[in-house]
């Protein structure tokens, strides 16, 4: 990473927080009534208020295809392939019909302001080297999204940056297979422009984003639900070239 150069980006990052403030209170509130409807509709308007924020701060040219494909309520569970950091400000900015948070890996937990923001939206943190940790993430997700809260998760469990798709890990659909939602993929092209190919935050990156048809796991028996995350893998990898 070139610290000279992210200098002002990363300003600007922190900066871009005030847009998220606003929200804090209402989310507070609504989440010690058990008002998750309510929740749900405020986490929705801070992160997509952030996440196009942030698109306009760094310039980012955004093409989304596929919100036609987006069912009228959730929740669902998206899964996505990871190219770069600005994967989460644009899925913000480009998924913001309803709610969702992330199943992120734990090392973002501890990102100074960030870190707290990602938890208050409901995201669900990982220690991908700890199976018992891993299990009991998991097992937080699915009790959020029983709850109503969608989620959306990178099965490659890392950024590719730019790369092939890395093979989908195995048990992170569970979030969707064990209440029964719609799994949406989604197929991210270009963030890697954005931060990886430099290795400082660059304005004026082209990003496309697909939004597929969701897929119905409601009634799916093991078998079926065991096919799912190479189905999905070959859905979102498809867009890719």
């Amino acid at each position: 990473m070139k610290i000279i150069q992210n200098i002002v980006p990363v300003i600007k990052l922190y900066n871009a927080l005030k847009h998220l403030a606003p929200f804090k209170n209402e989310i507070t509130r609504a989440r010690e009534a058990a008002d998750f409807e309510r929740e749900r509709e405020f986490i929705l308007k801070a992160t997509s208020t952030w996440g196009k924020q942030l698109l306009k701060i760094y310039g980012i040219d955004l093409v989304v295809t596929g919100r036609e494909n987006l069912p009228d309520k959730g929740p669902v569970v998206f899964a996505a392939n990871h190219q770069g950091y600005a994967d989460i400000p644009v899925t913000c900015a480009a998924l913001d019909k309803f709610q969702f948070g992330y199943l992120a890996k734990s090392d973002l937990e501890n990102l100074p302001f960030y870190g707290w923001w990602m938890k208050h939206i409901r995201s669900v943190f990982i220690k991908r080297d700890d199976i018992r940790a891993s299990l009991q993430a998991i097992d937080e997700g699915i009790d959020l999204v029983e709850k109503g809260f969608s989620l959306l998760v990178f099965p490659e469990g890392t950024r590719s940056k730019g790369g092939p798709v890395a093979e989908f890990k195995k048990g992170s659909l569970r979030l969707a297979t064990k209440p029964g939602v719609p799994v949406i993929p989604i197929t991210i092209k270009g963030t890697h422009r954005a931060f990886e190919d430099h290795g400082y935050i660059k304005s004026g990156a082209r990003v496309d984003l697909f939004i597929h048809p969701a897929i119905e796991t409601k009634g799916m028996d093991k078998a079926a639900a065991g096919l799912l995350l190479v189905e999905i893998e070959k859905i979102v990898s498809g867009s890719l070239s």
